[in-house]
């Protein structure tokens, strides 16, 4: 991913501006690792704790050794790509949230969209590449807190259960 100086904001100003969001454990699966390392200090400067995998077996791998929060999804990758881990993903922890991106075109006359493709298999967000701090950090807050109420919704009305 090569920046563009011009219509980049320094990350530190972005953070400093951005309401705090709960902590949460990220996993970043990319096989661009300047993207990786990009996504990874502004979510570490924002206080949150990343692990990064470089495709979809390594991060299926990751997933399933860690707790994890959300997941950041590169769609094409070599071998198993974002749609295939999405699949197993949701498989092993269906209520994860999971933003998507990608750097292909949105939308063009040779091809589908795959990011709207990608949230109608039930990523939460999508991020094209490249993308600007404040939207990672948007997309971020955004699915921390769906992820908050859906976990909320699931549980029992009432609170604890009793035993009789």
């Amino acid at each position: 991913m090569k920046a563009d100086s011009r219509n980049l904001q320094p990350a530190d100003d972005v953070i400093k501006g951005w309401e705090k969001t709960e902590l949460a454990k990220i996993l970043i699966v990319d096989d661009d690792s300047a993207v990786q390392l990009t996504i990874r200090l502004l979510l570490e400067r924002a206080g949150h704790s990343v692990v990064t995998a470089s495709d979809g077996r390594n991060g299926l791998a990751q997933f399933e050794s860690g707790d994890f929060d959300l997941l950041f999804l590169d769609i094409f990758m070599p071998g198993m790509d974002g749609f295939e881990t999405m699949r197993l993903v949701h498989q092993h922890k269906p209520l994860t949230p999971i933003v998507v991106i990608s750097g292909r075109p949105m939308s063009s006359d040779s091809g589908p969209d795959f990011l709207t493709m990608a949230m109608k298999l039930g990523a939460i967000s999508q991020l094209q590449k490249p993308f600007k701090p404040a939207e990672l950090l948007a997309a971020v807050a955004g699915c921390l807190e769906a992820a908050k109420r859906l976990s909320a919704s699931s549980r029992p009305a009432g609170g604890v259960a009793s035993s009789p």
